[in-house]
């Protein structure tokens, strides 16, 4: 573990006290931990938006009887199989299906991906949610 370092940190009452409660929901221990995760959760969005390699996953709620949506979906997927590690389909009801897509690669490409797979007709929800391991952090 790296070496801790301790500092000083000036907040308008208002504001540490709306932290507080965030703290207290979210179930950290203390303000450090807390704090720590804050900085983690924006370098790591700077390392998406750097475009560095990432991993992540594509959830999508699709009706499975709009006309060709099956293959539209299979098609986008195989064009981009060089991002996609795993998928799992999921029967939710008689009308829906859900699908679940573990990706990996260059973050830029995989939320283009997510915007075909969100784009085609008969898709309800589309949305990625990218993950790393914070190396650049």
């Amino acid at each position: 573990m790296a070496e801790l370092v301790r500092f000083g940190v000036s907040l308008d009452s208002e504001l540490l006290k709306k932290f507080d409660e965030h703290i207290k929901q979210h179930s950290y221990s203390n303000r450090s931990n807390a704090i720590a995760d804050i900085i983690r959760d924006k370098l790591i969005e700077q390392e998406w938006a750097s475009n560095e390699i990432v991993t992540g996953v594509i959830t999508m709620v699709f009706d499975h009887h709009q006309r060709e949506l099956t293959y539209t979906l299979t098609n986008i997927q195989h064009d981009h199989h060089e991002l996609i590690i795993s998928s799992q389909h999921i029967h939710l009801d008689h009308d829906n299906c859900f699908e679940i897509i573990v990706v990996k690669g260059h973050s830029n490409e995989l939320k283009e991906l997510c915007d075909k797979l969100k784009a085609a007709k008969g898709v309800k929800h589309a949305r990625i949610s990218l993950a790393t391991t914070g190396q650049m952090v």
